[in-house]
């Protein structure tokens, strides 16, 4: 199955100090077999807080390999009404968290995350969640 992964994977792998990490080794792994998929909005927190330009630029210009997969409206309609089903439910979760879950769902993607939050969601949002191949 396609995944999706969340900015904390891409962070874990994008870091040399993770870069030999378990979870650094699946993205690689999964972009190697052409499993992964991204949405502007993860893209945007991947590259957002990078202080020195050039930095900031060369990790852009890597992360260009990757195609958006598109968004409509529909996708934050869906991210609204997960949010609205999380908050009855008892949980809080940030609009990104939802606009991936909407993303995953039209794209059938599993969500790739340690974020304990979308194990929360999965319990009433019909997402699945990505488990690292064993090593």
């Amino acid at each position: 199955m396609r995944v999706l992964p969340d900015t904390c994977i891409w962070s874990q792998a994008l870091r040399r100090s993770d870069a030999s990490s378990k979870h650094a080794d699946e993205l690689r792994r999964l972009i190697e077999d052409s499993q992964v998929g991204l949405i502007g909005p993860i893209r945007q927190e991947i590259l957002s807080g990078i202080r020195q330009a050039a930095q900031a630029e060369s990790l852009a210009e890597r992360l260009r390999d990757f195609v958006d997969l598109p968004l409509d409206f529909d996708d934050y309609e869906r991210a609204a009404r997960y949010y609205t089903q999380a908050r009855v439910n008892g949980v809080q979760g940030s609009n990104t968290d939802f606009l991936i879950c909407s993303a995953s769902v039209r794209y059938e993607l599993s969500i790739y995350t340690e974020d304990d939050d979308f194990r929360r969601f999965s319990a009433f949002l019909p997402i699945s969640l990505h488990e690292p191949a064993a090593a």
